[in-house]
């Protein structure tokens, strides 16, 4: 009974685990193991795999049926997965495209499949009307910019979440006013 609840921990016990179970069970145990992943969090493809075979008791054949299998069931699309995400976090929060496109990367989706989801999700929402949002809630929350240091930190914020260096250039002008008028960002 002991030896049942201790839990294994290095390596070479795992390894007679893995070569003591038959193929199918193996990809059965897999199976199981994305499932509850997926039901956790969605994830892309590459994310899922490399989650996957973090585990000492599956196999690259087994990872690559299941997900094959996944797939075929509908529970992995990267094109889903990326608009989901991409359309999720521009309701979340006022977020350039450079940015999504950075987290998509980071995501380990595709840069075609990342560029579509994109394209889909600032067809509904353009980035005028998000950095006009973000604007608007850094003002309410700090104040509107009074000197040319203030302006900056707006004008870096925004390009940290990830709008074009124009559309903030222009922006960041018009809401700084006459104070930082004259002075160049």
């Amino acid at each position: 009974m002991r030896s049942r609840l201790r839990k294994k921990d290095n390596s070479s016990e795992n390894e007679p685990l893995v070569t003591s179970l038959t193929p199918d069970e193996v990809r059965a145990r897999t199976f199981q193991r994305a499932v509850k992943l997926l039901a956790a969090k969605s994830r892309s493809i590459a994310e899922l795999r490399e989650r996957l075979l973090e585990s000492k008791r599956t196999t690259t054949t087994a990872v690559d049926e299941v997900i094959a299998r996944l797939r075929e069931y509908g529970y992995l699309d990267d094109e889903r997965y990326a608009f989901g995400y991409a359309s999720l976090k521009v309701r979340q929060r006022p977020i350039g495209r450079a940015r999504l496109a950075r987290d998509l990367k980071f995501k380990q989706v595709g840069n075609e499949i990342a560029d579509a989801a994109l394209d889909l999700v600032y067809a509904e929402t353009s980035e005028e009307e998000l950095i006009d949002r973000a604007i608007e809630k850094r003002i309410r929350l700090r104040g509107r910019p009074k000197d040319r240091a203030e302006a900056k930190k707006l004008f870096d914020h925004l390009l940290r979440q990830g709008f074009p260096f124009e559309l903030v250039s222009e922006k960041v002008r018009r809401v700084s006013g006459a104070a930082v008028e004259d002075e160049e960002l």
